[in-house]
């Protein structure tokens, strides 16, 4: 199915259906919806109506040429929120997605939603600033990155998935789960990969995050290369009153795929409550 935007956007959608609450699951980059294929049916079996979309830019949704701002993702969300009319929903945004989750929250409130979950999250706020002195990326990095993907997106989507599956200098997974995941980044429409590349990188988080008042679950693997724990989850953990934390051990930045049953099993009970 599909959902139409604002701007005209439409976005692929795939709904399990069911009675049970609605989870939404808001990929990171540079998948699609198709990265959560571990997820979906285990949140399913344990009763609830699973919902993923591909962002736009990415996997099956259309490929505009503008809106890859976090606002923009954001009122996207918003969008598929109010038109599937999801209520008491809970929002799991993996790495890039923690982004949109907590844009949703400071923009719309929380009256459609009943809980949260920041896994691998890029909140607070990613980039190194003097005024931002523990955000574990600095500007020398991120342009490295840009360049790389502007010059030759194929080798760095294929050394990108690999170090989103690598812990402390070994893959996590087997090779083919990772050229898996290189088929879904080469997908993306190459705009929208370097947009939302620099709007990961570059967006403050932080004033987001204090409206953020419903449980939350912080889920990060301690052995994250691309989004560090320290500089990411820990913070955001800090920032969330009586939010609960989850660290996996030895877990690189792609846990959901690399350390799925411990993964599934945390925000699995921390769904149900």
């Amino acid at each position: 199915m599909t959902v139409t935007t604002q701007d005209g956007t439409q976005l692929h959608v795939e709904d399990s259906g069911g009675a049970g609450r609605p989870v939404v699951l808001i990929h990171g980059w540079p998948l699609s919806g198709e990265s959560w294929a571990a997820q979906v049916p285990a949140l399913r079996d344990a009763g609830v109506r699973v919902i993923t979309y591909d962002r736009r830019g990415f996997g099956r949704s259309d490929t505009p040429e503008t809106g890859y701002d976090y606002d923009t993702l954001a009122a996207d969300l918003h969008d598929l929120m109010e038109q599937l009319d999801l209520r008491d929903a809970s929002l799991v945004g993996f790495s890039m997605g923690g982004g949109e989750v907590a844009r949703y929250l400071s923009r719309y409130g929380a009256d459609r939603v009943r809980s949260v979950v920041f896994a691998s999250a890029v909140p607070p706020y990613l980039a190194k600033t003097e005024e931002n002195p523990d955000g574990p990326l600095d500007e020398e990095q991120a342009q490295e990155m840009l360049t790389a993907l502007q010059v030759d997106r194929h080798a760095f989507f294929d050394d990108f998935t690999t170090q989103f599956l690598t812990a402390d200098g070994t893959l996590a997974v087997d090779r083919e789960v990772q050229q898996e995941a290189f088929r879904q980044a080469t997908e993306s429409d190459q705009t929208a990969a370097v947009e939302c590349m620099k709007a990961w990188a570059t967006t403050d988080f932080r004033a987001d995050l204090a409206a953020v008042t419903v449980p939350t679950l912080v889920i990060h693997g301690d052995a994250d290369a691309l989004v560090p724990f320290e500089g990411s989850g820990k913070r955001t953990h800090a920032a969330i009153e009586g939010s609960r934390l989850h660290v996996i051990a030895g877990g690189p930045h792609g846990v959901p795929i690399s350390h799925t049953y411990e993964w599934n099993d945390a925000v699995g009970s921390f769904l149900a409550d």
